[in-house]
């Protein structure tokens, strides 16, 4: 009682002060402005009354057809496989209740940014926004985290669960400064953040890959079997200056995730071009890779527009929930999602994740 009349803090109201950190705090401010900015331009696209857009779980049969590449043979019905000697499957209809993973990609590379904002600062944004449109309404969402914390290894899961409380605590996590500040870190291992994801997420639902993808080779074998399980949608997160590289002069450039310096003349129209030349091949190899991997693709510019690419992914999942539910298809066959520049990374020389020191 005294401690009430003096003003003393209770051990709960002193927990609740301890946790007000300066992380938890830019984090509730962050996700209040992108639901007046963004979330209120969105709200009520993404998901139906009874269906969602999303791959979710359901039990009610709505048709059978053939079997089609990437489709889940748990689904096959034998009977109808055994009377018309032909693999067909079940399609069911979509409840709205669904798990969501963002599996994020936080390697030194995505810390990079030309323009105003990074791909850092796109990835916390698009991550907030589809979280909080997903969790929203019962959904849960959860997490897995690779090089949060300073070095390239799988260092943080969070458990799925729903409500804003959760979109929160995941951004606190994004937020978080890396405990360790090398300044050479290894370069990035994509394959094992999907590896990881493989044995973390059990339940059905759709997985958003949230990288730059600059990677050591060998993520797409894992990514293919992810998407043979799951919805995957591959988030590519992309600077201008990736792919066409400006007449600067004389500049140091240094790999975000080795520490490699150099200097590069780019007043060399000589050099530009065959920066521009590599960065476009690495460019196609990208997509090719994307596209047998059985994946939709989101690209996201540092310099878009963060609510009208999210209204891109929308319709294209629109327009394949369309196809699917009039027969046309199995899973989608992966499509890129069209945007208004078609800029990307690539993996020449110098490296795509160096930038001005």
């Amino acid at each position: 009682m005294f401690a009430r009349l003096f003003g003393r803090k209770d051990g709960a109201a002193a927990n609740a002060a301890a946790a007000t950190t300066p992380v938890t705090r830019r984090a509730e401010a962050l996700l209040r402005r992108l639901e007046w900015t963004v979330l209120r331009r969105l709200d009520g696209l993404l998901q139906g009354d009874y269906r969602t857009l999303m791959r979710g779980s359901g039990l009610d049969l709505a048709d059978l057809r053939e079997y089609q590449h990437h489709d889940d043979v748990r689904h096959i019905d034998w009977n109808v496989t055994a009377r018309l000697q032909t693999p067909h499957v079940r399609v069911f209809t979509e409840d709205r209740e669904m798990a969501a993973w963002f599996l994020l990609d936080l390697s030194p590379s995505v810390d990079f940014g030309s323009g105003e904002q990074r791909k850092s600062q796109v990835l916390l944004d698009f991550t907030a926004v589809l979280a909080r449109l997903i969790g929203r309404h019962g959904n849960r969402v959860g997490a897995v985290l690779y090089g949060s914390r300073g070095q390239p290894v799988v260092d943080a899961v969070l458990p799925a669960r729903g409500g804003r409380t959760q979109v929160l605590r995941l951004m606190q996590m994004v937020l978080q400064p890396p405990v360790h500040a090398n300044a050479k870190n290894g370069v990035t291992q994509l394959a094992d953040l999907l590896k990881a994801a493989v044995h973390t997420v059990r339940q059905r639902g759709t997985v958003f890959v949230v990288s730059d993808f600059i990677s050591e080779p060998g993520w797409e074998k894992p990514l293919g079997e992810l998407a043979r399980r799951y919805d995957v949608v591959a988030v590519r997160l992309l600077d201008p200056l990736e792919l066409d590289l400006p007449d600067l002069g004389l500049i140091p450039i240094r790999d975000a995730e080795t520490g490699e310096q150099l200097m590069v003349d780019t007043h060399d129209a000589g050099f530009r071009q065959r920066f521009a030349r590599i960065a476009a091949q690495r460019e196609a190899q990208l997509r090719e890779s994307l596209g047998r991997a059985g994946v939709d693709t989101l690209e996201l510019s540092t310099d878009d527009d963060l609510a009208e690419a999210v209204l891109r992914f929308i319709d294209l999942r629109k327009r394949r929930l369309r196809e699917t539910r009039n027969g046309i298809g199995g899973r989608p066959v992966p499509t890129q999602l069209p945007t208004r520049d078609r800029r990307s990374l690539g993996r020449g020389a110098p490296r795509e994740g160096a930038r001005p020191s």
